[in-house]
């Protein structure tokens, strides 16, 4: 299988700039490329990855998006003076042409497809086009906001045409809405189209009523055009991250698709002149390593928007890094989503309640007045007034610098996964690349011991067991050494196991989040900060509940695939990403029932938390998981999930009691504006 990360990079495309004054168009500038390519080289991505060369785009691959006369048009510029070009251009709104720039277009669609075909053939995983001109805005027989042919949505057509691909996932996280992209595939249900973008009840430029979240496709296409409208700047990572968890990721698991797209505009980072957000260039690692679970992994960023080139090029590093399986950054202080974040959040929902079964048995209604107000939901339920970065109404803005971190180096361990596997189970379950722990080291024999005094444990039985507790404190210790990014631990007595696990290491971490699939009760303490325990099951169990101890009992147990995801992306995701932990530890229980595939998706989806650091555990005479968990924790794509029954209505009120439960703790549980405003708000 591929594993190699594509960069498709062409100084050519560098080569036409605005020859005359445009206050709409002078932010597009030749140095978005050359700033993000050079960042990359400063980190010596590049050659860490696959280089493919650019080619040009042939006309017949043009016309699969645009219309004859429109692409004859554009062959003309080349041949024009200045002012034929000024004049040409007038037709077209917030766009300059050049005489290389029909060169240039023709090569940003090449490189796309490029990347396109190194994934779909299997030379490479993943990958990034760094093309100049953008696309998402250009439309069948216009230019439109520095676009002059859509080179995502031909992508998503060509990959239909030549690799016969049923369903594309098409995410923008531009901050400027691809209207061109909406528009071409409004009516086809083989691609599902996501946007988000800043909006201000029409007051901000592309100012479309089609770019509201009422606006879900048309025909046999209604329901495949998700519209995330932001209506306040400022937005920051946990809005984004909520909207994932929340919208996006729950409909693309349901679309199930084979290629992803990635419209990735940059604009919508910290800094940037035209977006005025407040998410750090991190989230973008984080929006990346949750998409690479989907298609089995196959995902093609191409690169739109971004007009401040610092915010610019450390998102692209943060994009590239996360592709080549780097350990996704950490994340601090997430909390709710604004007011008027939850109240899109909540429009979207119930716009597309009648269309996805992931939202069919939620209690949702759309908000009918939206507030005027920019405010954070805090932890009592009431309002907390936010500083913005910019004043004033839409519109009217106040230019001032913006200043972040520079976001932290993401260096790897020597080795990434450690097993330790317990006599008589062969190694020859692991992948390649995947250490087998033979030993525990001897200073082992001395942690267990004190653990086992430290929580009153009586002796520890069997050697065999005692092996196992030395193997575990050994991967910690790995782990806490940067030695290895996480590991994996068959173990005989799991409750036992995870009790020492905990023990241990909060010695070195500040907080530890337990998921655990299983009926059985753990030793694990339900009213201690610095434990999340998350636990999917079928049976209600004895312990009682608290702000830190989350059981989800589903009807049909965590073998319900569709309640599984639903429970993973809409609870715990959500708490675990503000938990921000420092070691995950995952837990099976032996007949738990969960499918492996959806376990490996679990797996694969925890990796974004706590730099990569999970262990996880394994009771024995569970050797079919073994293989599956050894081989998403390397960075193996999780294998697709089918297509998925339809969620029933006990789990998603499971699902939802522990949602209103605990959101007055967990901001990141919000999926609507509080009952009180919305109530009055619909008065």
């Amino acid at each position: 299988m591929a594993s190699k990360t594509a960069v498709i990079y062409d100084e050519e495309m560098t080569r036409y700039k605005l020859l005359w004054v445009d206050p709409a168009c002078k932010i597009e500038v030749p140095e978005r490329l050359t700033a993000s390519y050079e960042a990359l080289l400063s980190k010596g991505l590049p050659k860490r990855c696959l280089s493919i060369p650019v080619r040009q785009a042939t006309e017949e691959e043009i016309l699969l998006v645009h219309s004859e006369e429109y692409l004859e048009a554009v062959k003309q510029t080349p041949h024009m003076t200045l002012e034929d070009l000024m004049t040409f251009t007038q037709q077209y709104g917030d766009v300059y042409f050049h005489p290389n720039i029909f060169h240039c277009a023709k090569l940003a669609i090449g490189a796309t497809l490029q990347l396109v075909d190194s994934v779909m053939m299997g030379k490479v995983r993943n990958g990034i086009a760094l093309v100049r001109p953008p696309g998402h805005h250009s439309q069948r027989s216009a230019a439109n906001g520095f676009c002059v042919f859509n080179n995502v949505a031909i992508a998503a057509l060509y990959a239909k045409k030549h690799y016969n691909v049923k369903r594309v996932l098409i995410v923008d996280w531009d901050v400027h809405h691809g209207q061109g992209v909406q528009y071409c595939f409004e009516e086809d249900p083989s691609v599902l189209y996501f946007s988000w973008h800043r909006y201000e009840h029409q007051k901000f430029w592309p100012n479309l009523q089609e770019s509201d979240y009422g606006n879900v496709g048309k025909g046999k296409g209604a329901g495949f055009n998700i519209n995330v409208p932001w209506n306040k700047v400022g937005m920051n990572n946990s809005d984004y991250l909520s909207v994932f968890f929340h919208v996006l990721l729950p409909v693309a698991y349901e679309f199930n698709p084979e290629l992803v797209l990635v419209s990735a505009g940059f604009d919508s980072a910290i800094g940037d002149p035209e977006g005025h957000m407040c998410a750090t260039p991190e989230i973008f690692g984080h929006l990346t390593h949750l998409l690479m679970s989907l298609a089995g992994g196959k995902l093609c960023a191409v690169l739109e928007g971004g007009y401040h080139l610092t915010s610019l090029a450390q998102s692209v590093c943060q994009t590239v890094q996360t592709l080549l399986g780097d350990p996704a950054p950490l994340l601090t202080n997430l909390n709710s989503p604004c007011e008027s974040a939850l109240e899109s959040l909540q429009n979207v929902r119930s716009a597309h309640q009648q269309y996805w079964t992931c939202f069919k048995h939620s209690a949702v209604a759309a908000v009918l007045e939206p507030s005027t107000k920019r405010c954070r939901i805090g932890e009592d339920g009431g309002e907390e007034a936010q500083q913005d970065q910019v004043t004033g109404e839409a519109g009217d803005k106040t230019e001032e610098e913006v200043v972040w971190p520079e976001p932290l180096p993401r260096t790897s361990p020597p080795l990434r996964t450690a097993v330790a596997l317990p006599p008589g189970v062969e190694d020859s379950l692991l992948p390649e690349g995947c250490q087998c722990l033979m030993e525990a080291s001897q200073t082992t024999v001395g942690a267990v011991e004190k653990i086992r005094d430290e929580l009153n444990v009586g002796e520890v039985k069997g050697e065999r067991e005692l092996m196992a507790l030395r193997q575990v404190i050994s991967l910690l210790d790995k782990v806490d050494k940067k030695e290895i990014r996480n590991g994996l631990a068959v173990v005989p007595d799991i409750s036992l196991a995870v009790k020492f696990a905990v023990q241990h290491a909060l010695t070195s971490v500040d907080r530890v989040l337990v998921v655990f699939v299983g009926d059985e009760e753990l030793p694990v303490d339900s009213d201690d900060e610095r434990i999340l325990l998350v636990q999917i099951c079928s049976k209600k169990p004895k312990s009682h509940k608290s702000q830190y101890y989350v059981p989800v009992c589903l009807k049909q147990g965590p073998g319900d695939v569709a309640g599984f995801l639903q429970a993973v992306l809409g609870l715990l995701l959500p708490m675990a990403y503000q938990h921000n932990p420092g070691l995950v530890l995952e837990v099976l229980a032996q007949g738990s029932g969960v499918k492996e595939a959806a376990w490996a998706q679990l797996t694969s989806l925890l990796q974004g938390l706590a730099l990569g650091h999970t262990l996880a555990l394994l009771q024995e005479s569970q050797e079919a998981p073994v293989r599956a968990t050894a081989a998403s924790l390397m960075g193996d794509p999780a294998p697709d999930l089918g297509t998925l029954e339809a969620l029933s209505p006990e789990s998603v009120q499971a699902i939802e009691r522990e949602q209103k439960r605990l959101e007055m703790k967990w901001g990141m549980l919000h999926t609507s504006v509080p009952a009180k405003k919305s109530q009055e708000q619909n008065k």
